[in-house]
């Protein structure tokens, strides 16, 4: 026996196993009605406590192939020295096989007593429920939270005291789950319930509505109305806000007309649920017309009217809208005044009379001083070249946070008029001080510093900002990815585009868009054409842009035959309709000397701009075809078509290869515009002699005699 007599018996170690030591003392809770909110959460921790006591009391479910388990460890599982030492532990009788070879004659052991028989354990009482008061005090704290635990730890402990919840706390216990967005849990309970009313279907509808699930809550709805509730105010308005959340204005609609019929519909609070839903729905008609015909109003009609016309995109509308509104008397909030600000930001700069009477307007009810409508401010003026106003707007916001910061970074990104880059950069200042406040930057902060970091072609600053967005753990965004490739491609830096291409879900066209650029502009053009078959294996269609790109880099190949598969691909995907592409057409049949075909696509774009009459010019100019190509500037300048640099450009090439630099110069008229183009034409064309000598007539024009003197000397 030797080491074996040591060590305990196995019996002995079982009960051990199972009594735990000494029994837990059951906890007594005596909650008065009148008990601090501290006192229901000090009970929530020991409910939670006696949850967990609890789960030691649940017997394991046996498989069908078990059998149940002893009261003490079973002798398949003990080790032999258990065995020889515990008279309590039997060994399994076999049956006898016949088939099986005998085995030696050994004397037969001693057969063991029977062990004693244990008493039954004595059965736990379960511990006394809460009064209705504490349930409800409890499933109001986790609502407000939200706590999703707390809810359960609530619910966990009624299911455990056997305590049968009435309808008012039942209602209570799934607005807490529908406040917690656990709707699946929601929708269990409320099928459980063994008696529901009206505030039972409002609740699943809005929990529903408010958790992105608004088919489901349209479902519900008619389930609702299929057992014969009698639907209230707030029926109809969880279902209008369901019908709003999925964009059906046709259910809205039926709602609408029950509204009416139950004569729900009168009230302000109805009236305002389906102007919201026709709104969302962009059904504008109706916003106006039951706005029109409304029994009631108050200050939210007033508002939801305002933002329903700036979200289709009418400012001009909605600053009529307010005067209307400043007149009767209502009342602006900041979410409206901020959107109809916002809103004008669109105007033309004609319009900063209505921007100043906005600002006004908005001094003088008081919100000035507000977040939302301030940061709105800062980006009407940024965006309309006000940038001392919209300075000094962010200055007077009391409480900046990072919408502020970022409309004002986003306001030197807009800035018109095309600023110097000094001004530009100060976005890079405002960027520092939101870090030095300690505060996270957003997407829409890198995104916007990138924007000004590609307007002025600040690629070292860019690279810094790229840390910071790998940092914060935005580099797989697909608009600052976008930004990020378009500031690598301006130096040529088409590795980086590329390792920041594939950093990203690459689920956007404009993502593509920008690589394939990236890739013409870098000459490489065979990789910017694979770039566009390996978007086609994918389930994204490309765009007019794209295509315009992909033409671009078929031209600079100038091969035949892929710019005619080019030309089948553009004319079956109908984006032959699009002037971007047909302008590309144009050069990519004039790279090739197809002046034909360049004609012909000429003559079938059906909305042309300035660049299609460019292009057919300079198609006309480096084909040898001088004269037709004054003419058609002559028609493009009596149609009234805006001249660009692009055209003026043409018509020199035209006059250069016709030996017409007089005339070229004479057209020209802008002595100093003249001399930029006759520069490039001479960078485009170093070895024609037309162009030194149209480049040395506007130097001599201009009065540059200098300048003329030395474009003599590089002619000779």
């Amino acid at each position: 026996m030797g080491a074996s007599a040591d060590l305990p018996r196995a019996s002995d170690a079982t009960r051990y196993l199972l009594n735990c030591g000494e029994p837990r003392r059951e906890i007594k809770l005596k909650p008065a009605a009148g008990d601090q909110l501290t006192h229901v959460i000090s009970m929530a921790g020991q409910v939670l406590a006696g949850a967990t006591e609890s789960l030691l009391l649940v017997p394991r479910r046996l498989k069908p192939s078990e059998n149940p388990p002893h009261d003490d460890m079973s002798a398949a599982a003990a080790p032999r020295s258990l065995l020889a030492e515990s008279p309590d532990l039997h060994l399994p009788k076999r049956s006898p096989n016949p088939k099986r070879i005998a085995p030696l004659n050994r004397p037969n052991p001693p057969e063991s007593p029977a062990p004693p028989q244990r008493p039954a354990p004595a059965r736990r009482r379960r511990p006394p429920p809460l009064e209705s008061v504490a349930y409800e005090r409890l499933l109001r704290c986790a609502s407000r939270g939200p706590s999703l635990a707390l809810v359960r730890i609530a619910h966990s402990h009624m299911l455990r005291t056997g305590y049968r919840p009435g309808l008012f706390l039942c209602n209570n216990l799934l607005a807490a789950y529908c406040r917690c967005r656990d709707m699946r849990h929601g929708r269990l309970l409320f099928d459980g319930m063994p008696r529901r009313d009206v505030v039972s279907w409002n609740t699943l509808i809005a929990g529903y509505s408010s958790s992105g699930s608004p088919l489901l809550a349209l479902g519900a709805s008619r389930d609702a109305w299929s057992s014969g509730v009698c639907a209230d105010r707030y029926t109809y308005a969880a279902v209008l806000g369901a019908c709003a959340s999925a964009r059906d204005g046709r259910s809205g609609r039926a709602a609408h007309g029950l509204a009416v019929v139950s004569g729900h519909a009168c009230t302000a609070f109805v009236t305002n649920s389906v102007m919201d839903m026709y709104a969302k729905c962009g059904m504008i008609d109706e916003v106006r017309l039951v706005f029109d015909r409304a029994e009631e109003r108050d200050e939210v009609s007033w508002n939801l009217l305002l933002s329903a016309y700036v979200r289709m995109g009418w400012p001009e509308v909605a600053v009529n809208v307010l005067v209307w509104m400043h007149r009767s008397g209502a009342k602006l909030d900041a979410f409206a005044l901020g959107g109809i600000v916002k809103a004008c930001s669109e105007l033309e700069d004609s319009d900063d009379d209505v921007r100043k009477m906005l600002h006004g307007c908005v001094v003088k009810v008081g919100l000035d001083l507000n977040v939302f409508v301030g940061s709105a401010m800062v980006d009407m003026y940024a965006k309309n070249g006000g940038l001392e106003e919209a300075i000094k707007v962010f200055d007077c916001i009391p409480d900046q946070n990072v919408v502020v910061y970022n409309a004002m970074i986003a306001g030197f990104a807009r800035l018109g008029n095309d600023p110097c880059p000094e001004i530009r950069i100060e976005a890079v200042r405002i960027y520092s001080n939101l870090l030095q406040r300690r505060m996270r930057p957003s997407k829409f902060t890198f995104k916007s510093l990138l924007e000004v970091c590609n307007l002025i072609n600040a690629v070292r600053c860019g690279r810094q900002i790229h840390t910071h967005v790998i940092i914060s753990g935005f580099e797989g965004d697909e608009y600052i990815a976008n930004a990020l490739i378009n500031l690598y491609s301006k130096v040529r830096a088409v590795g980086d585009s590329l390792r920041c291409f594939h950093r990203t879900p690459k689920q956007e066209i404009f993502t593509w868009t920008s690589m394939i650029t990236a890739f013409m502009q870098d000459g490489h053009f065979e990789k910017a054409l694979d770039l566009f078959g390996e978007l086609r294996c994918m389930e994204i269609e490309p765009d007019q842009f794209t295509i315009s790109i992909v033409m671009n880099s078929c031209a600079a190949l100038s091969m035949p035959m892929i710019c005619e598969q080019m030309h089948c691909y553009v004319a079956k995907s109908g984006f032959d309709q699009f002037t971007v592409c047909g302008n590309s057409q144009i050069e990519m049949y004039r790279n090739i000397g197809d002046l034909k075909a360049a004609k012909k696509t000429f003559e079938k774009i059906t909305c042309l701009d300035t660049f299609s009459w460019s292009q057919m010019v300079l198609s006309y100019a480096v084909h040898g075809h001088g004269r037709e190509a004054l003419l058609l500037f002559e028609t493009m300048k009596d149609r009234g078509v805006m001249i660009n640099e692009f055209a003026f450009l043409a018509i020199l090439v035209a006059c250069s290869h016709q030996g017409l630099t007089d005339e070229g110069s004479r057209i020209h008229g802008d002595k100093e515009r003249g001399i930029k183009i006759g520069e490039k034409l001479m960078a485009i064309e170093p070895f024609a002699a037309s162009s030194y000598v149209m480049l040395y007539n506007l130097y001599m024009d201009a009065g540059k005699i200098s300048f003329a003197m030395r474009t003599r000397g590089l002619m000779r």
